[in-house]
């Protein structure tokens, strides 16, 4: 028996449901917590787990939170929320905004209400599905390790290998819109932060010929990387590359010793990504001898992950979930983006970090435009990773929680000792 074809309980919310869920995202909201420091974050959603009936531990992979729901023999289904916010001043003015010089501006807190909401719908409608539902709270996504460290921590080990990891990703679209990738594109780049760190010879200002200035090799760097993708990146290739960070001297009148450079690198394919990176080493390296620097520069890969792939059948199965519950005209094709996420490590292609081979991924997007947004912005509402990114909760966080708990029952089985094809 197909799941999309089994007769599945409801997966709209009751109101105690949103309220409940809509409590934690004000909370999580207005209290965000930045990568590694999400030691609130984690407990307030690991307390909302354990009141809805889960077995929860905590402090795995750092802050990061498993609930477990064993509702007897069946497929083991994972969904993924993640705990952390960005460093980044919030000016939403909104009333429960943030204050602390952090914000979840990329949507994080909607996914941990949902996630909580999906596991409470989960847990009230038992009778009707078999299986174990596993939700995992992830610390560190916005830096890219905090997946690895869950797997490192040995997540699939203690809590067992799933069947399929689910998760949703908030989007500048109308609140009640669902968008999946296609089985010919990936869903989010591969991607990968690198610190490069130019080392001069520091000295007065007023005598650079007795030193070696890391500031202008840094500034050559900087106009010499635009030449990869200009010039060494076939334009089919979608390669972007972004130097965020640029940290040098403490005085003007202080020729430093050192400059670092952060430097960001994304390709929807993985070989275009490996010859992206090659080339920021080879041209730091480069720019280094050609400034007469002292000593070789040091260049670190501080984090990495692969493209995005969904399971073309799994991912299928959830589309024809999602339309069965909000329409055809609700659920469109998602774009490959430049944007990056180290969900993909859960899947285990090209790095098993967990032993147990690949394992199938379903992402999707979630609308979070109100209406009123919708049509003052013309389509064009603030994106993730704005200051202005202000999801217009109460119309966004019911669908979330409803395509979060179809996705799921439709993965696990719906009736005892039921198997779910492809789980």
């Amino acid at each position: 028996m197909s799941p999309a074809s089994a007769a599945r309980p409801p997966v709209t919310p009751a109101g105690d449901v949103v309220r409940s869920a809509l409590t934690l995202y004000l909370d999580v909201h207005s209290s965000p917590e930045p990568s590694g420091e999400e030691a609130r974050t984690a407990r307030v959603f690991g307390d909302r787990l354990a009141a809805a009936g889960l077995e929860v531990t905590r402090g795995v992979g750092g802050h990061g939170v498993v609930g477990v729901l064993r509702n007897g023999p069946g497929p083991r289904v994972y969904l993924r929320a993640e705990l952390d916010a960005l460093p980044l001043e919030e000016e939403t003015g909104l009333p429960y905004a943030s204050g602390n010089g952090a914000m979840h501006a990329c949507g994080h807190d909607l996914h941990l209400a949902a996630a909580a909401g999906a596991a409470e719908l989960l847990v009230r409608s038992a009778a009707d599905w078999r299986g174990t539902l596993v939700v995992v709270g992830q610390p560190a996504e916005e830096t890219l390790s905090g997946a690895r460290a869950l797997l490192e921590d040995g997540l699939y080990e203690r809590f067992g290998v799933p069947g399929v990891v689910l998760a949703q990703h908030a989007a500048p679209l109308p609140a009640g819109m669902v968008a999946h990738g296609t089985p010919r594109a990936p869903v989010t780049a591969a991607s990968a932060a690198l610190e490069a760190t130019v080392h001069g010879r520091g000295g007065h200002a007023a005598t650079p010929q007795l030193t070696v200035d890391p500031v202008v090799t840094a500034a050559a760097i900087v106009l010499r990387l635009q030449a990869v993708v200009s010039r060494e990146t076939a334009p089919g290739e979608h390669v972007t590359l972004t130097v965020g960070t640029l940290r040098a001297g403490t005085a003007v009148n202080v020729v430093p010793a050192t400059a670092s450079l952060g430097i960001g690198v994304r390709a929807l394919a993985d070989a275009s990504l490996d010859r992206a990176l090659a080339a920021v080493e080879r041209i730091v390296r480069a720019e280094s001898a050609a400034s007469a620097c002292p000593r070789e520069p040091d260049v670190v890969v501080v984090s990495r992950a692969p493209a995005l792939w969904g399971a073309p059948g799994e991912t299928a199965a959830v589309r024809a979930a999602h339309t069965a519950l909000f329409g055809p005209e609700r659920v469109a094709d998602w774009p490959p983006s430049a944007a990056s996420e180290d969900f993909a490590l859960y899947g285990g292609a090209g790095d098993d970090l967990h032993g147990a081979g690949e394992v199938p991924l379903v992402y999707w997007m979630t609308g979070v435009a109100g209406p009123r947004q919708w049509a003052a912005a013309g389509g064009r509402v603030a994106p993730n990773h704005s200051p202005r990114f202000a999801p217009d909760i109460r119309s966004a966080l019911p669908p979330a929680i409803s395509a979060l708990a179809a996705a799921a029952l439709d993965r696990l089985a719906a009736e005892p000792g039921a198997d779910v094809p492809g789980a």
